[in-house]
């Protein structure tokens, strides 16, 4: 009867805050892999640009012409719609 208050705040936490961070850590996971090349992202570090080179680990945005940046894949946190960029 004691463990019951300890185990009813484990299924409480679980359910609050772990399988919320865990159902969104997969869709970024799947968001990363669907990127293709001239998808318009923003990155972690609020940089926006143009999807130009894929690779295994890294991917160049361009973010103005002639200007491209090398960032990991996991570093892109939004796809955008088309045309978002100017």
């Amino acid at each position: 009867m004691s463990m019951l208050p300890l185990v009813l705040m484990f299924v409480v936490l679980y359910f609050v805050m772990i399988r919320p961070q865990m159902k969104k850590q997969k869709e970024h996971r799947a968001m990363v892999e669907a990127l293709a090349k001239g998808d318009e992202v923003v990155t972690a570090g609020g940089l926006l640009g143009r999807v130009s080179k894929m690779g295994d680990n890294y991917i160049g945005v361009e973010i103005a012409n002639g200007v491209e940046i090398q960032v990991q894949r996991s570093a892109v946190v939004q796809v955008l719609p088309k045309g978002t960029i100017k």
